[in-house]
């Protein structure tokens, strides 16, 4: 540890302001007080420093000491972080909750992985192996559903000249001793060390043609969302951010979740605790948690590490990206972050910009957004990070700062519409302004995996669903009645659309994860509907007998009355639909 030592000369919350201050660096993780709260030095000026604390720096007193660490703030990165429950700067909640019960104490220190537990190492490489950067050394199996692949890290290359034998091994054992050509000899433990202000290196970052699926019938197929790709969930109080994130970390096709409670209420962040180690991950009927990680920090937790806690997530994310995992960040919500950002740069006295938040403010989205993405990692495995952000506007207002500067660096824009929530249509995805930035790239992707004319399917969808909008407003003028026959029935086919397939019961065992054939069978038998329907209708056909009451809620009943995994029910429906219709055209030529 540097030997560097500084003297608090002002507090101000969770700043300190310090002197003697000249050897230490920008960044650096030091201790302050006499209780070592943990700080990271943000600024430097002459041998005048400013820390921002990542505890309640409540007691602390002028003169009292800041020592240096000589490292950045850091994350152990190892086996015991999947199943765990982490505050925003890897300090263990349920350690924690052992040690001091209902509170965080100030000065628990750097406690992050747990030191005593042992772990089976099976090893993957044997004496004088050459070693390369990032590669698998060894394996953990750390949960019952993800392997650990262990990492040489990125700065070390060089001979195997000493290992042990396959076996239980603590965390801070030394596994292997690696002799670089320079002589120098790098002893690998089961974890390592990485600064969670920089992005892990990668081979190379590859063109995103994979989407993450989610078995969201709105997001599948009208806004899809890509392995490796960004998305921000923007929506207002009750709106249903952390619902659908949690159906996204429940249901989607990522190997590993990393769920971020960035300022979020304590009953919210609660609910979130108590939910997920009861949650039943459905593909493999273990527990989600075996896969999942939770970083929790409420709105009444110290506010720095609120700030810290988004830069925590995305580092265990591309570790484990690393290890050739898809992995997908739930960040609920980058609203409390950028608030967070915010009251810091409040109490360093710097210019505002638009409402109080900091110039800076784009740019730090940015950087935590292009973190994502679709990569080869060092070993040469294919892994991805996908974020999903949620945001919070101020009264639903999407055209306040975080969200306007968030829009500028995500592809999927999922705007959740009160009025839908209001009505008890969830997902509340407004399908008006709502868009995905990968329909284009995913094309061939669903053309090959699940039949060719999806995306051309969605797009004639989509364009009933604008044109009721535009009928809507007529409607409230003048009412339903002076509408001609089609466009009456675009307003029945819209209906049939946003109950029937854009609405999901999350509650029901059918209709919470839909896979994606019966998604787009579905979205045929309606298309199928409106073909038949739009042709009866231009046949001067009277639209009270073409809209069959019993034949369009069967339409809409579909998603709970026919099984995922049997979809011959959906073939019967769709020859119901002819046989009415054809029976109708024929009593009509006469």
């Amino acid at each position: 540890m540097s030997k560097n030592n500084g003297i608090i000369t002002m507090i101000n919350g969770p700043v300190i302001q310090g002197k003697n201050m000249a050897n230490f660096k920008m960044r650096e993780m030091v201790m302050v007080g006499q209780k070592k709260l943990i700080g990271e030095v943000i600024s430097l000026s002459g041998d005048i420093g400013t820390i921002q604390v990542y505890e309640e720096t409540e007691g602390l007193k002028l003169k009292e000491p800041i020592v240096s660490t000589g490292k950045p703030l850091s994350l152990k990165l190892g086996p015991g972080m999947l199943s765990n429950m982490y505050d925003g700067i890897q300090r263990p909640l349920k350690k924690i909750n052992e040690i001091s019960k209902d509170f965080i104490d100030e000065g628990i220190g750097f406690i992050s992985l747990d030191p005593e537990k042992e772990w089976d190492v099976k090893f993957l490489v044997k004496k004088n192996d050459d070693l390369k950067p990032g590669q698998i050394f060894g394996e953990v199996r750390e949960t019952s559903l993800i392997v650990h692949k262990l990492l040489v890290p990125p700065w070390v290359k060089g001979k195997v000249v000493d290992k042990k034998d396959d076996g239980r091994y603590k965390i801070e054992e030394i596994l292997l001793s690696v002799e670089d050509s320079k002589g120098k000899i790098h002893e690998l433990k089961m974890y390592q060390e990485w600064p969670v202000r920089k992005s892990r290196p990668v081979k190379e970052r590859k063109a995103i043609n994979m989407p993450l699926i989610t078995g969201q019938r709105v997001l599948d197929i009208f806004f899809p969302l890509a392995k490796g790709g960004t998305a921000a969930i923007p929506g207002g109080f009750g709106t249903g951010k952390t619902m659908t994130q949690h159906q996204l970390a429940k249901w989607s096709d990522a190997d590993i979740i990393v769920y971020i409670g960035c300022g979020e209420r304590g009953n919210e962040m609660t609910e979130v605790l108590e939910d997920f180690p009861e949650l039943i991950d459905p593909k493999t009927d273990k527990p989600i948690m075996e896969r999942t990680i939770l970083i929790a920090n409420t709105s009444n937790m110290p506010v720095a590490a609120r700030e810290a806690s988004i830069y925590t997530g995305i580092t265990m994310a591309e570790y484990f990206r690393d290890m050739g995992y898809h992995v997908a960040i739930m960040a609920d919500s980058t609203s409390r972050w950028a608030e967070a950002l915010r009251e810091i740069s409040g109490r360093l006295e710097e210019m505002p910009a638009e409402e109080g938040y900091p110039a800076y403010l784009p740019s730090r989205l940015a950087e935590f957004y292009e973190r994502a993405g679709y990569v080869t990692s060092l070993n040469g495995d294919e892994g991805s990070v996908t974020i999903i952000g949620a945001v919070s506007p101020a009264g639903g207002d999407f055209s306040e700062p975080v969200t306007e500067n968030t829009k500028r660096f995500v592809n999927v824009f999922l705007a959740l519409d009160r009025e839908l929530a209001y009505a008890r249509h969830y997902p509340a995805i407004n399908w008006l302004t709502s868009y995905s930035g990968y329909i284009k790239t995913l094309s061939d992707w669903y053309d090959d995996n699940v039949e060719e004319g999806v995306m051309k399917l969605r797009a004639k969808m989509l364009h009933i669903l604008y044109e009721e909008n535009k009928l809507q407003e007529i409607v409230l003028l003048v009412g339903e009645d002076v509408l001609p026959d089609d466009q009456r029935l675009i307003l029945e086919i819209s209906k049939v659309l946003r109950i029937g397939f854009l609405q999901q019961n999350a509650f029901h065992k059918e209709d919470t994860y839909v896979p994606l054939k019966k998604q787009y069978e579905m979205l045929k038998v309606i298309d199928y509907l409106y073909e038949r329907s739009y042709k009866a209708v231009k046949d001067g056909i009277p639209i009270s007998q073409v809209k069959n009451e019993e034949l369009f809620n069967d339409v809409i009943k579909m998603k709970y009355n026919i099984p995922n995994e049997n979809l011959e029910g959906i073939e019967k429906l769709k020859n119901r639909i002819k046989q009415y219709y054809d029976k109708l055209e024929e009593k009509y030529s006469h």
